[in-house]
């Protein structure tokens, strides 16, 4: 029995094995409550301010270009400067936009302007600190532990998913969005004092310089690898066509369900914790390409049920279901990525990961706030997850490689494990 669970649960070798790991998952778990508080919040707000769907729809439109343009610029930062530097900068500032927030909140009339920018601000600074983060994972965690470590990370970040809208659409409802606000700034502030025992992660003695030269190898090495063009771009297709967060508030109103916001929220991060606790089996997982196409077929076809069912129980089921289609497909991407990308190209690499699971959602809230006020709520749900169908099976069939991908044979996953292994890789 025991050997039978040990090959369900989760492996927590990185946790055994890295000290840094073990901060960064709980730093990113205090972080990311906070964080999903106002994540619920500010949307609600918009709404409430404005009653449209396209006004809430509109925050991925601000927030689009900020991170574009530091995403991109964070990646080059990553490869060049201590990567604990920024991510401790970057963390000090998202805690003073959600100061903003909450003194916004606390005025006689909030003001709808200053909850745009702070959305922009927020996008810029976490463009800037995702590529460090992301790329010091594949620094501090054994190469074969990697499946392991983004099914720990994807965990860490549910159950605070499950939390954080959970305690904010109870915050809202009975203490105000400045309470929601709060909790976020408290979160970033616990977030500071974890970030300040990682060990220095400086970039190699020979790093170049961030430039617009340096951001364009990274992103030629990126259209040379098929496999990894594979995954952005099935990323981008289901984010796009079936990420329906910007108007959940909208469904809940048509279900006459009002109550059931924040469980619609939670329900995903519900469903990504089913699968992330019963993840020990990917660690054996050679075939990662699978887990992307099949994780985001998966993730279509739950949002399009969501789009389907009138009864509020089972769209919360259906969304649990996408949840976990959605995490499945973000461990095959993340394994993926480190372990083939070269280290003196993490940086700016992580940089265009970041493009690619974070605009495809801010594009995705334009599209479903637009498609919910033009033919309605309903159908931007079923509409976006048949697209969404239809896009991955075409990118399936033009991309046999990513199809094919074997940990074991691919020949960057085997150049990336010797570069590992090599001692000077770490210097």
């Amino acid at each position: 029995m025991a050997s039978k669970l040990s090959a369900i649960l989760p492996d927590l070798s990185p946790w055994r094995s890295s000290r840094d790991f073990r901060l960064l998952w709980v730093q990113g778990l205090i972080t990311f409550f906070g964080s999903s508080m106002a994540m619920v919040a500010l949307p609600l707000q918009i709404k409430e301010l404005t009653g449209s769907p396209l006004a809430v729809g509109a925050m991925g439109a601000v927030e689009l270009i900020p991170l574009i343009v530091f995403g991109l610029y964070g990646g080059a930062l990553a490869d060049y400067f201590d990567r604990r530097v920024l991510i401790l900068a970057t963390e000090a500032g998202l805690g003073l936009l959600a100061f903003v927030l909450l003194v916004n909140a606390l005025l006689p009339e909030p003001l709808l302007w200053p909850l745009y920018v702070v959305a922009a601000g927020v996008s810029a600074l976490a463009g800037l600190q995702r590529p460090a983060l992301d790329s010091l994972m594949a620094r501090i965690v054994p190469h074969d532990q990697l499946t392991a470590a983004a099914a720990l990370n994807t965990l860490r970040w549910q159950l605070a998913g499950i939390a954080g809208p959970a305690a904010a659409g109870l915050l809202v409802a009975y203490s105000g969005h400045a309470t929601a606000y709060g909790g976020t700034i408290v979160g970033y502030a616990l977030s500071l004092l974890m970030c300040l025992r990682l060990s220095p992660a400086p970039a190699a003695h020979d790093a170049e310089k961030p430039s617009l030269r340096g951001i364009a190898e990274g992103a030629r090495y990126a259209w040379s690898r098929p496999v990894l063009l594979g995954t952005y771009a099935i990323d981008l297709v289901a984010m796009i066509f079936a990420f329906p967060l910007a108007v959940f508030a909208f469904l809940a109103d048509d279900l006459d369900a009002e109550w059931s916001l924040g469980l619609m929220y939670t329900a995903l991060a519900v469903g990504s914790v089913a699968l992330s606790v019963t993840s020990g089996w990917t660690s054996r997982i050679r075939r990662h390409g699978l887990l992307v196409i099949f994780g985001a077929a998966a993730w279509g076809l739950a949002i399009a049920a969501a789009g389907w069912f009138s009864n509020i129980w089972l769209v919360l089921l259906a969304l649990a279901f996408a949840g976990a289609g959605d995490t499945l497909s973000g461990l095959g991407r993340s394994t993926i990525w480190n372990q083939t990308i070269p280290e003196e190209l993490r940086g700016r690499l992580a940089g265009i990961e970041v493009l690619s699971y974070s605009v495809g959602p801010q594009l995705g809230q334009v599209r479903a706030g637009a498609m919910a006020g033009w033919t309605g709520t309903r159908s931007a749900f079923w509409g976006g997850g048949l697209l969404c169908l239809v896009g991955v099976g075409a990118l399936t069939a033009v991309l046999p490689k990513l199809v094919r991908y074997d940990a074991d044979t691919d020949e960057d996953a085997l150049r990336r494990r010797a570069q590992k292994e090599t001692p000077q890789a770490q210097a």
